[in-house]
């Protein structure tokens, strides 16, 4: 599959809804980690990203709004445990969190869980795990996904990159576009291009998603060598 531009990747797309990167920077020092929410109804827009200890939770912005379930948008969506970054766009970072630490794979950890249940959406739970033990790093994506909108099927996938190209990245959202219902996403992982500072790439994401429907974005840049990490949250909700 050839390598996409990630700029033309988000701006032709008004709704992929939440998405997630991992790859690896230009120079080859850094994983490269993002997420990002978007949403179309009132409650979906009422969030903010914030940063809690080594990661990031989900937070109404306007407590007052919330209805419904809350467990589908105010959750962890990244924590730390020892030098792997768990990242996914629902209350599944705690089953990885706490199946890895009791020794399960990330695929085994994710056995327990399926799509959203936000009929007729059915939404997919996407979840990258980037590992960074012994100086070497590799990083996996998940999508668990209802079959074409068949509640009583779920699909599941696991894409494992244990030699990261430079400058190179993977791209998975959760629909592949708008619609009513909206269709989830199909395929492997989309490669894109990484380039430049984490503040460039933040930029250029935030920038190229669409204006009244993106909501919350994170970046992460993590020195392979040191483990160190820079953090970039970017909330439309000020």
């Amino acid at each position: 599959m050839e390598t996409m531009s990630l700029a033309k990747e988000l701006s032709q797309n008004e709704y992929p809804g939440r998405g997630i990167i991992a790859g690896l920077s230009e120079d080859g020092k850094y994983a490269v980690s993002a997420y990002w929410t978007m949403g179309r109804s009132a409650g979906s827009r009422n969030r903010i990203f914030v940063e809690e200890a080594e990661g990031i939770r989900t937070q109404a912005f306007d407590p007052s709004l919330i209805a419904g379930d809350p467990s589908l948008i105010i959750y962890s969506a990244v924590r730390v445990l020892g030098k792997k970054h768990i990242v996914t766009n629902g209350d599944q970072t705690d089953t990885i969190y706490d199946g890895i630490s009791k020794g399960l794979t990330f695929e085994q950890s994710l056995q327990s869980r399926k799509y959203e249940h936000d009929e007729p959406n059915f939404t997919p739970r996407i979840s990258s795990l980037l590992n960074l033990e012994n100086g070497k790093y590799e990083y996996s994506i998940s999508i668990l996904k209802s079959d074409r909108g068949n509640p009583e099927n779920t699909l599941r996938y696991t894409f494992n990159y244990d030699n990261p190209a430079k400058g190179q990245g993977r791209y998975i959202h959760t629909y592949e576009k708008n619609g009513n219902p909206l269709p989830s996403f199909e395929g492997e992982p989309v490669p894109v291009e990484l380039k430049g500072s984490i503040d460039e790439l933040a930029d250029l994401i935030w920038k190229n998603l669409n204006e009244e429907n993106k909501v919350s974005l994170f970046v992460r840049y993590i020195e392979i060598s040191t483990g160190k990490y820079e953090t970039r949250i970017i909330n439309k909700n000020k």
